[in-house]
């Protein structure tokens, strides 16, 4: 006689490995939903330009060009190639078009290739109806290592992975020990893992020429600031953890740190996030630091700096909580001293609990 299979419900086995895949499966449709909404199709949305020339002429070009993009442009005119070159080193503006008999188009493609890429096309056509070639002039290029300028993008993903995969470790497989243990394995994490970035940004890839110190300290603040929340939000996600922060700091934070397209090419949600996200702030601060003469650094620091201390928040709050069950179980272990029969469970509790670390690890080190 055949035995029917035993259902879901009730085969503990199969219903773990069931519920231990919803993580894939939901990574799988937050990163599409991530990805392919941030990325999928670019449109400019008010892209700062600016039109070069003093006379009513550039005036009127100006206009003309604003009226055809419409919301796609942001024009602006400044009076002369100086002032241009200026505003594209704070970074008001992405390009400028120098009217006369030889048009030029002056952009800064360190700050972002893609969004050369479609000012030079919006340009390029403009310059053809005036029957001349049009010159372009990259006043702040990347390093010719890094010709595209999207490495910096790419050491935000590397130290990234290095972070979030720690805090499964820590949080994990280090969950026995004092919180005090896990703060301090936390900084030595981010330590290694910064020093690892500016490895790689430096003596390896070459990303950075100079600056490789300050380099290292702002990836130092992001790493720590990941870390600090995943350990900190370990002590009530568990097991879900790993979806938490891939969610923060993967599906939203790729997206949204501009090292791919810059906000005014993206929809209003993942632009909106550049403002405040922590890898936004790792990629402007970077950029500004190594091509920009460090304007707006600080802003981007203090953006490090305040997932840092919301890091440390988190931590707190989570260290209180284990506190006071600590104190719980303590309490309601007074009366079990002559209990022998609650060892079995505890060491049973234990073990368990050992074994969810481990299938925690193995599935952060997957994705």
């Amino acid at each position: 006689m055949e035995v029917p299979p035993m259902s879901a419900a009730r085969n503990p086995a199969l219903r773990h490995v069931l519920t231990h895949l919803l993580t894939p499966l939901l990574m799988c449709v937050g990163m599409g939903l991530a990805y392919l909404g941030a990325f999928a199709s670019p449109e400019p949305h008010h892209l700062p330009v600016a039109v070069v020339g003093a006379g009513p002429e550039a005036k009127v070009f100006a206009q003309t060009v604003k009226d055809k993009a419409g919301d796609a442009l942001d024009v602006r005119t400044v009076d002369t190639r100086s002032a241009a070159v200026d505003q594209l080193m704070t970074r008001d503006i992405d390009g400028a078009y120098v009217v006369g008999d030889s048009p030029e188009l002056i952009v800064a493609s360190a700050g972002s290739d893609t969004t050369v890429s479609v000012v030079e096309k919006i340009f390029t056509p403009v310059a053809a109806q005036q029957g001349d070639p049009l010159k372009v002039t990259d006043v702040a290029p990347p390093v010719s290592d890094d010709p595209t300028g999207q490495g910096l993008f790419f050491l935000l993903v590397a130290v990234s992975i290095g972070s979030y995969a720690s805090v499964a470790v820590i949080g994990g497989a280090g969950a026995v020990l004092r919180m005090r243990t896990r703060t301090l394995l936390v900084v030595g994490a981010s330590g290694v893992v910064s020093l690892i970035g500016a490895a790689f940004a430096g003596p390896v890839f070459h990303l950075a020429h100079a600056h490789l110190w300050g380099l290292w300290g702002m990836t130092w603040l992001y790493s720590a600031g990941i870390l600090l929340i995943g350990v900190g939000l370990h002590t009530f996600l568990k097991r879900w953890t790993t979806l938490g922060v891939m969610v923060l700091f993967v599906m939203l934070n790729f997206t949204s740190s501009g090292g791919i397209f810059r906000p005014e090419l993206q929809n209003g949600f993942f632009g909106s996030l550049h403002a405040f996200w922590n890898g936004a702030g790792f990629v402007e601060g970077a950029r500004s630091l190594l091509y920009f003469g460090s304007h707006d650094l600080g802003r981007n620091v203090w953006t490090l700096a305040a997932w840092l201390l919301v890091g440390a928040v988190v931590l707190g709050i989570a260290a209180l909580h284990e506190h006071r069950q600590e104190r719980s179980l303590a309490a309601a272990g007074h009366g079990a001293h002559a209990a022998p029969a609650h060892a079995a469970p505890a060491r049973t509790e234990r073990a368990r609990a050992e074994e969810d670390s481990e299938e925690e690890m193995e599935e952060a080190v997957g994705v």
